[in-house]
């Protein structure tokens, strides 16, 4: 009777032989993905397809860490990697431990490559790049002596300042030696002492492109003396070119405009510099001119002339006001002189004695004010209005007729 196994054994037998076979062990397979889903846990499961099949592929978590890309549909891609069954399922599958990306998959990959270690040398830093010049003389352009890119920038630097000189090295920009023939271009216009040059061309795929992507190219940006504006391509497209000049432009048409200053806008800025000068000067002028004038009564009030007619006229007022004080003061002074002799006049002695009064002395000219300085048989003076009169105590009375 025939050997009969469980599908068990039949899978483990199949998954042998998978593993004994050296070129299921390390294979690269070539194809587009197809059904990418990545798992919570890391792992990216997906389907590799070519015109007419189509097989399973896992990618685990661990062998993910060299990719610098996402895989997503459609992708072409090189897998390298081992098939093996998955004996639950009896299914086999590619495991794979590599992914790059195919055609311009691998130049992307280059591409990001060179970028990482030239940004890593420093040749991108901000502190390399030089300004570009205001206003340029003579402009260098390193790119096809046919094209549209050399057409543009013609045409909008003329328009913009038809007095700059532009100075055309006609550059391979495509295919074999373009590289050396850019290099080749930058150094000889470097050589030159130009205001700035314009390296670049149109647009193109990445292939057209990948001469602004070598190394070398961008080295001789980097090393290049006069300040460089990159114009590759379309505004969508970056090259290593871009990240090494002093400044990037968008389109080779930006690049003329970033380079070349509006000769027009710049005499129409000029004209009304001038006229808001003039306009500025007028005011300034009629502002010191006033200032001036006020300095003018200013200096005429300083006026030693002036400042004696001043003092003079306030000596005189001063003097008229002493004046008006001083006879002020005089009728005040005489009222009150007028006052007094009144007073001294109602105190006179000769008034009163002229009133019936006497006035009485003893011998030595004292007067005589109480009864108490006289006794009996003294002898006083009298004075009268109109003469003395010698006189004798004989009696003294007393207040209230007391014989004393």
């Amino acid at each position: 009777m025939a050997n009969i196994y469980s599908v068990t054994q039949v899978n483990s037998y199949i998954k042998n032989m998978f593993t004994q076979d050296f070129m299921l062990n390390r294979i690269f397979i070539k194809g587009e993905v197809s059904n990418c889903k990545y798992h919570t846990s890391g792992h990216v499961y997906f389907t590799i397809k070519d015109n007419t099949s189509q097989m399973a592929c896992v990618m685990f978590a661990g062998n993910r860490r060299g990719m610098n890309f996402q895989l997503k549909e459609g992708q072409n891609v090189v897998i390298e990697g081992n098939i093996d069954i998955y004996e639950r399922d009896g299914k086999y599958q590619l495991y794979a431990r590599k992914i790059t990306l195919d055609g311009t998959g691998v130049l992307y990959q280059q591409y990001e490559a060179l970028k990482k270690k030239l940004e890593e040398m420093g040749m991108f830093a901000a502190e390399y790049k030089r300004p570009i010049p205001k206003y340029v003389n003579k402009v260098g352009i390193v790119t096809a002596q046919t094209g549209a890119a050399i057409r543009d920038i013609v045409n909008i630097a003329t328009r913009r300042n038809p007095y700059v000189q532009l100075i055309l090295y006609p550059a391979l920009v495509q295919g074999e030696g373009a590289k050396d023939s850019i290099v080749k271009g930058i150094q000889v216009l470097d050589s030159m002492n130009l205001d700035v040059l314009i390296v670049g061309r149109g647009g193109g795929s990445i292939e057209d492109l990948w001469a602004f992507n070598e190394e070398i190219v961008a080295r001789a940006i980097f090393e290049c003396r006069t300040p460089v504006i990159s114009a590759v391509g379309h505004e969508v497209d970056v090259t290593i070119a871009d990240y090494v000049a002093d400044l990037r432009a968008p389109t080779p048409s930006a690049a003329a405009e970033l380079a070349v200053y509006d000769y027009r806008a710049l005499k129409e800025q000029l004209v009304q510099k001038q006229w808001n000068l003039k306009r500025e000067l007028q005011k300034t002028i009629k502002r010191y001119r006033t200032q001036t004038k006020q300095y003018e009564i200013y200096i005429s009030h300083k006026n030693p002339k002036v400042q004696v007619q001043k003092q003079r006229q306030h000596t005189i007022e001063l003097e008229e006001k002493m004046e008006i004080a001083l006879k002020r003061k005089i009728e005040k002074s005489r009222y009150r002189l007028s006052v007094y002799a009144e007073r001294l006049e109602g105190l006179s002695p000769l008034k009163r004695l002229g009133n019936g009064y006497a006035y009485l002395s003893d011998e030595t000219g004292e007067a005589i004010r109480s009864i108490g300085q006289l006794k009996k048989g003294d002898t006083f003076q009298v004075q009268l209005k109109d003469g003395k009169a010698l006189a004798a105590v004989t009696k003294k009375f007393r207040k209230k007729q007391d014989k004393v």
